[in-house]
């Protein structure tokens, strides 16, 4: 599994539709996507899963009018349940052979963080629906994972979570070790570095996207609240001690950077999931959440620093965060090679 800042063909995206993920609050969230879908396709192909031709024409007037290149998007005929992109998208794999790139797709099975949010079958289909329109080879490990629980340097070294990966609700039947055996099989990893708890109000059991992140091969960046009053101090704390023993798969030692926790945001007395660390990187750019508060700027500028290459850019997703997710959560990165041959 290639690292994220490695080169992309393009950015799958899921158009929202499903209100219920926003209760009373689903009306600015499809300019959010517009906001997000122009600052991608000004650094690369961005690839829109929609229901049907009609979904895509009421799309393409909405990011027309949002002044987004469309010729640096392409809409494709799947239907989806829900909008979370990088969970049911297909997670991809590639390999050098006679000095060309190519590009599988690892196909994990999705029932919606523990079966929380029914029906999840035409999500589940997505990853087979490109694998098939795409010609591209495609495995399937058989057992339950989603995109956000994982963060990889493309080296050999994964990062997860315990509570997201060994959750009873995912694949209740397997050890740790099994676990970790297949995610070795499959994404061609050497170590796993086991993380604890995810942020308050993140309904997904915790995924790493939201909390710790790569950002070369042995620098990570990790999410600190300062207030002891939150209850997001302590697992945190806990997190970042354990980053600071950890190794890489190689047993060299990793530089581990903080980043600030956004103010605490809140819906129907409910802490929401907003972090920092939640976002995509794209050829060109980094695109970072950021939710109108003191810390954003102080966030876009640890990232800049080492994203040098890179323009970091922040867009308020204070109404995306809403349905409990954010910039990474939406996005599945496709990186550059030609589809290897179907055996």
């Amino acid at each position: 599994m290639p690292a994220e800042w490695e080169p992309h063909e393009a950015t799958w995206i899921s158009w929202p539709h499903r209100e219920k993920t926003w209760p009373g609050a689903f009306e600015k969230v499809p300019g959010v996507f517009v906001q997000i879908v122009r600052a991608i396709a000004e650094s690369e192909l961005v690839r829109i899963n929609v229901g049907d031709p009609h979904m895509a024409k009421r799309v393409k007037f909405l990011l027309e009018a949002g002044r987004v290149d469309m010729n640096q998007v392409r809409f494709h005929y799947n239907p989806t349940n829900d909008t979370w992109c990088r969970d049911h998208g297909p997670i991809y794999v590639v390999r050098n052979v006679e000095g060309r790139r190519e590009r599988a797709i690892v196909d994990w099975d999705y029932n919606a963080w523990g079966g929380k949010y029914p029906p999840y079958d035409s999500d589940n289909s997505i990853p087979r629906r490109i694998a098939d329109e795409f010609i591209e080879r495609r495995f399937s490990p058989g057992i339950v994972l989603e995109g956000g629980s994982i963060d990889v340097n493309g080296e050999g070294t994964l990062l997860t979570t315990e509570a997201c990966l060994l959750n009873q609700n995912r694949n209740p039947h397997l050890t740790r070790e099994e676990i970790e055996q297949t995610l070795r099989d499959f994404l061609a990893v050497r170590k796993i570095l086991w993380l604890g708890d995810g942020i308050v109000g993140d309904d997904t059991d915790g995924h790493v996207d939201d909390i710790t992140r790569f950002v070369s091969a042995d620098t990570i960046v990790t999410v600190i609240e300062e207030n002891p009053a939150d209850p997001n101090f302590h697992p945190l704390r806990e997190n970042y001690r354990r980053l600071l023993e950890m190794t890489d798969h190689r047993d060299r030692p990793l530089n581990i950077v903080k980043l600030p926790m956004p103010s605490p945001s809140y819906a129907n007395g409910i802490q929401l999931p907003a972090s920092y660390a939640n976002f995509l990187i794209c050829n060109t750019k980094v695109v970072v959440p950021i939710y109108g508060c003191s810390n954003d700027e102080i966030a876009l500028g640890i990232l800049q620093e080492y994203f040098p290459g890179r323009k970091v850019v922040g867009i308020n997703c204070t109404p995306l965060v809403w349905g409990l997710g954010s910039i990474h959560c939406i996005t599945q990165q496709q990186p550059s090679g030609v589809s290897a041959p179907i055996e």
